[in-house]
């Protein structure tokens, strides 16, 4: 991880939120005609407008880049004159002026304003110009750059827990507590404190996230009982296909600053998507002094990784900087002969092409190789109907399995930062998702205790990729309307996503029987596929969208978010054919003081399915809606953040297992109508005291259909708490750590020796965790993590194949790090 950004000028108005669209054609000319004229002839007339703030202490770069951000201008600064700053933040009511003269008290610096608009931090005693003239900031600062970071605050340095502001919900910049709906995120901080290389770990730290595995190669993620299909990257939506697996789940952590998971129906920003939760995974950016870090660690089970990260200018003006990443990782596993491959390179690449433009460009790589691939899981009966209870290190894929999964990305983004306080971005991204899975696991049946027998293979041959392309362009800035000042984003998104697959599974010779699944080791016939696919597969969807959203300043306590999307959608093969589908959202937030908020939300939901029924057609879009209150609150000057919600979702159309198969041989479905999902949930991030932080909540859900339970795969309830400790003094270079999961039971339907399908209930469970670091100097530390550290017993169950997976005993790694 390198140093704080405490180098960059500072720039990004704070920007608005939903657009009244049952209001809306009236404000949008208001608003439109706002941005053309520029500021009405009241506006200019008027009094400098102040605001309520409530900044948190850090570096004084963050902490003024909050403060710009929020107050909707520029700023620009030397590298020379911020770095190595700190600030306690910045509380109470204060126009522009008079809030940076306050943040840069005692410091030997002042902020002057320059010819478009912004400000520009100078040291105190530089010479007033005899002329009396305003300094210009492009003639007096030659080190310039504008920092356009519209996807929020980084966290990367922060040394917190809990975010500073985000985009994820609306595209405008606003803190977690201006923000209304329930989101978490996981910083750069709490993945480096305790070790979280993957997306998986970071899931399982994640409040009110639970996790269903399939086999060795696929997890789902389910958040308020619902699988999350909706991932971004850099704010730009990518669609997931669980059953094809390519790569979503085995994401490696070291290329991002921070996995932001936004709660309910985000169709504002994603189009289409499931109402369960959106995550976003933001990228590192690169920094603007040479700074970075090397890591080597070792774990049990023959694991061993190795990090790089380097990032700085790229020349003596630090207009154009850079970032590399590299890591690769060789572990073995609890489960028998398997072992995993993974690398991953990731580069970014920054240029002011002015003081106001900023041009990105970068691109990853990551593969994942994998041995002796598990394909579902251990079978729940045996041919007597009782558990069938295995080793916690059964492997049931053959030898030969492997499920190769790898992405491709490349991106470009352009932003511009307007003198009115707009700014404009555009953003594309190009992804490839790809699998080569030559499959074969001891899977189905029930087996014979006294001999073993009663087990077959599924083997199976699938090769595809989906290519995504994705467009993204918004502008976003304030205007006045009735004396006040408003905030509008207005966008548009295109996609285009290509899934290629060839399929084999026709094997007239091979023997499917397992001879004594007992003594099962893999051994098997590598399998002779056919040169020509049994089956091959060729869908192109298409989606575009048009949102536009604003964020009513009604008064100085209550705001107003209101906007919508429309989207249309387009995949023939699917036959799926919709035009002008549009998506509300309506949200409001009421400060009740200094510390506590209100807030309450409203969208639709509207996601196509690729679901099929025993026929093979698609199932209808899934349509309903989703309606969140809750209550936020800020304490210690933004340091913790907390919240409560309570949530309702309505969906029709909703897919569940019919019991058959489709024409293809997989899982057949259908569709049924009035599903009710009732719950709350509570969070809490950030600093608590001195050297201590935290991350933890509760959640509660549950689904009905006309009474009866539905989606009872994931818990009704889940709990999870991590924490940290400094306790200085002596032991000042000493963090210690350790956190608990848990979740209640799960249940399901599952296929028995007898034909009758009977319910199956995995018992609920607590995990601890714990960890300690040791910096040794400001370069040099090691870090010790314990992960399951009562070495709790503990399986996941994944019903549509009555199998189940062990939860991964206790394990222990240790790593180094130096910095520079």
């Amino acid at each position: 991880m390198s140093r704080p950004r405490t180098d960059l000028p500072l720039a990004s108005p704070r920007l608005s939120r939903p657009f009244a669209l049952a209001v809306g054609a009236a404000g949008v000319l208001f608003a439109a005609a706002s941005v053309v004229n520029g500021p009405t002839a009241q506006a200019a007339a008027a009094a400098p407008e102040s605001r309520t703030y409530a900044i948190p202490a850090g570096s004084l770069a963050a902490v003024l880049e909050r403060f710009a951000m929020e107050a909707g201008t520029t700023l620009t600064a030397p590298a020379t004159l911020v770095q190595d700053k700190v600030s306690p933040g910045l509380g109470g009511r204060y126009t522009i002026a008079d809030g940076f003269a306050e943040l840069l008290r005692g410091q030997g610096l002042r902020a002057v304003a320059d010819s478009r608009g912004g400000y520009a931090v100078e040291a105190a005693s530089a010479a007033a110009d005899p002329s009396g003239a305003t300094p210009d900031a492009d003639a007096t600062l030659p080190t310039v750059t504008v920092v356009s970071n519209l996807l929020g605050e980084i966290t990367e340095g922060s040394g917190s827990y809990t975010p500073g502001a985000i985009a994820t919900a609306t595209r405008m910049v606003l803190t977690p507590r201006q923000t209304p709906q329930s989101i978490s995120v996981i910083t750069r901080q709490v993945m480096d404190d305790f070790n979280l290389t993957t997306i998986d770990q970071v899931m399982q730290h994640t409040p009110g996230i639970a996790i269903v595995t399939y086999d060795s190669e696929r997890t789902e993620y389910y958040a308020r009982g619902f699988a999350i299909q909706n991932f971004q990257y850099d704010g730009i939506p990518m669609m997931r296909d669980s059953s094809y697996s390519a790569g979503n789940t085995l994401s490696d952590m070291a290329i991002y600053d921070r996995i932001e998971v936004l709660k309910g129906a985000t169709g504002l920003l994603t189009g289409s998507g499931t109402p369960g939760a959106t995550i976003n995974l933001i990228r590192k950016k690169p920094t603007r002094d040479l700074s970075g870090h090397f890591q080597l660690g070792a774990g049990r089970w023959d694991a061993y990784r190795g990090e790089v990260d380097v990032g700085g200018p790229l020349n003596e003006s630090g207009s154009l900087r850079a970032r590399g990443v590299a890591a690769y990782e060789d572990r073995g596993s609890n489960l028998d002969r398997y072992s995993r491959q993974a690398s991953v390179f990731y580069g970014i690449l920054e240029a002011d092409l002015t003081p106001d433009t900023l041009l990105t460009i970068g691109g990853d790589k990551q593969d994942n190789k994998p041995e002796a691939s598990t394909w579902g899981g251990i079978p729940l009966l045996n041919s007597e109907g009782a558990f069938n209870a295995m080793p916690r290190s059964f492997n049931n894929g053959a030898d030969w399995s492997h499920w190769d999964q790898y992405t491709r990305t490349g991106f470009a983004t352009l932003d511009h930062a307007f003198a009115n306080g707009w700014v404009a971005k555009l953003q594309y991204n190009h992804q490839v998702n790809g699998y080569d899975a030559n499959l074969g696991a001891a899977a189905a049946g029930f087996p014979n205790p006294a001999d073993g027998s009663g087990v077959t293979m599924w083997v199976g041959q699938y090769i595809g990729r989906t290519t995504s392309d994705a467009f993204d362009g918004f502008v976003n800035g304030p205007f006045q309307l009735a004396g006040r000042e408003h905030e509008l984003v207005v966008g548009v998104s295109s996609a285009r996503r290509r899934w290629r697959n060839e399929g084999w599974y026709n094997l007239p010779d091979y023997r499917f029987d397992v001879e004594d699944y007992y003594r099962w080791i893999g051994d098997v016939p590598r399998p002779r596929w056919g040169a020509v696919p049994d089956f091959t597969n060729d869908e192109v969807t298409r989606e575009r969208g048009a949102y536009v959203a604003a964020r009513w300043n009604l008064r100085d306590d209550l705001k107003l978010i209101t906007g919508g999307r429309w989207s249309w959608y387009r995949n023939p093969v699917a036959g799926l054919d919709e035009s002008g589908v549009f998506v509300p959202y309506v949200g409001a937030v009421y400060d009740l003081g200094e510390h506590w908020s209100l807030y309450a939300s409203y969208t639709s939901i509207f996601s196509p399915q690729s679901l099929q029924d025993e026929r093979g057609r698609v199932l209808a879009p899934l349509e309903g809606n989703n309606y969140e209150i809750g209550a936020k609150a800020e304490f210690f000057d933004g340091r913790l953040n907390a919240s409560a919600a309570v949530f309702r979702l309505e969906q029709d159309n909703f897919g569940v297992e019919s019991g058959g198969r489709t024409p293809t041989g997989g899982v057949a479905y259908k569709a049924i109508q009035g599903v009710k999902t009732e719950g709350y949930e509570v969070e809490v991030s950030g600093r608590i005291a001195e050297g201590w932080q935290l991350q933890g909540g509760y959640s509660h859900h549950v689904s009905r259909q006309q009474g009866a339970r539905v989606q009872t795969l994931t818990p009704a309830n889940e709990f999870t708490l991590y924490a940290s400790y400094q306790p200085g003094g002596r032991l000042k270079g000493l963090t210690l750590g350790g956190g608990a999961r848990w979740q209640d039971e799960t249940w399901g339907e599952i296929a028995t020796p007898s034909g009758v399908p009977q319910r199956h209930t995995a018992p609920d469970y607590w995990v601890l965790d714990a960890s300690a670091r040791y910096q040794f100097d400001e370069r040099l530390s090691a870090a010790l993590t314990v992960n399951n550290l009562l070495d709790k017993k503990y399986y996941t169950i994944f019903s549509w194949y009555s199998t189940y997976t062990w939860g991964t005993p206790r394990n222990v790694s240790l790593n180094v790090t130096y910095r520079f």
